[in-house]
């Protein structure tokens, strides 16, 4: 395959974010088209529709690889099945239910020597990498993450959120780790969490986390989906040398106060493009940091009963 060929892509999953940014992502962009897209509801048009994954599956017709837009509960069978079939993987965040997924979705996709893409689209933000590259000649002293925001504003009616295996207040909150373990070097290591959980619900509805770096900088994250009026997406960092601020969940860079990156929002489409680098170069990449770091709040963290969500 050469550069100038597009990429024969499949989508399942045909939800809001499929709609919200992966379909205008590879319609704008040079490397993907899409060919297939499987979903029981939704339908992309000139693409050839299936409601049977498996269906697709049989009757594939030269694509090369597949975008899973689902929630991470059924991801699991889907990516398996995929790699199975020989296909490349991108798969949105969180990429897996489970730790014990990820890590076997990864062993699958290396013996059958296919891509797989572990997508974490908040450090593709126009801040996170300009942000890591400052860091990188600074020593840490501290993190503060404040990741607060309106549930019913950005996951409205999505009850499998609430269920076991759907995050709670973790499905934004990891956008925030997923950044954090971009810019901060080695492993982050959660120390305690305070889960706050509506009566009604199996997830939290707010989090707090104490943390530490590798090299011993405390980190504090606060999370809360309770947040009504403007919403917060901030991360600050102090260092020896300065203070550095990501705010509106990456998309801005501040340096001493002094807003140095800002820009319109192209993560999905920088997504894209570090997938067909992969697909064409046969290189993976799945870090599951950030989910990780998930499980070890819930295997930490101390539950409290709040009042009853209802939305």
């Amino acid at each position: 395959m050469t550069s100038s060929q597009k990429i024969a892509l499949a989508l399942a999953g045909v939800g809001k974010i499929a709609r919200d940014q992966h379909i205008p992502s590879c319609e704008e962009g040079r490397d993907f088209d899409i060919k297939a897209a499987i979903s029981r509801n939704g339908k992309i048009e000139g693409a050839e529709n299936f409601e049977s994954y498996d269906a697709f599956l049989q009757n594939r017709n030269g694509i090369q690889a597949i975008s899973l837009c689902t929630p991470p509960e059924v991801r699991f069978d889907m990516a398996k099945k995929a790699i199975a079939a020989g296909l490349d993987v991108l798969m949105e965040k969180p990429p897996a239910a489970t730790m014990g997924e990820a890590q076997a979705l990864a062993e699958m996709a290396d013996m059958a020597g296919v891509v797989l893409f572990a997508t974490w689209h908040s450090r593709f933000a126009n801040g996170v990498e300009p942000a890591r590259e400052w860091l990188s000649t600074k020593k840490i002293t501290s993190v503060t993450i404040t990741w607060k925001e309106d549930v019913r504003r950005w996951h409205p009616g999505q009850a499998w959120i609430w269920e076991a295996g759907g995050f709670g207040v973790f499905d934004p909150g990891i956008n925030a780790l997923s950044i954090l373990t971009a810019i901060i070097p080695g492993q982050t290591i959660v120390e305690k969490a305070s889960l706050s959980f509506p009566a009604n619900r199996q997830q939290p509805i707010a989090a707090s986390l104490k943390m530490r770096s590798a090299a011993g900088a405390p980190i504090s994250a606060e999370f809360d989906w309770r947040q009504e009026g403007p919403q917060t997406w901030d991360i600050v960092v102090e260092t020896d040398k300065g203070t550095l601020r990501l705010a509106k969940g990456g998309a801005e860079l501040y340096i001493d106060g002094k807003l140095t990156v800002e820009g319109p929002d192209r993560e999905y489409a920088r997504i894209y493009t570090r997938f067909a680098e992969l697909v064409r170069t046969r290189k993976s990449d799945a870090d599951y940091q950030p989910l990780r770091l998930v499980a070890d709040a819930f295997l930490t963290g101390e539950r409290h009963e709040v009042e009853a969500f209802i939305e």
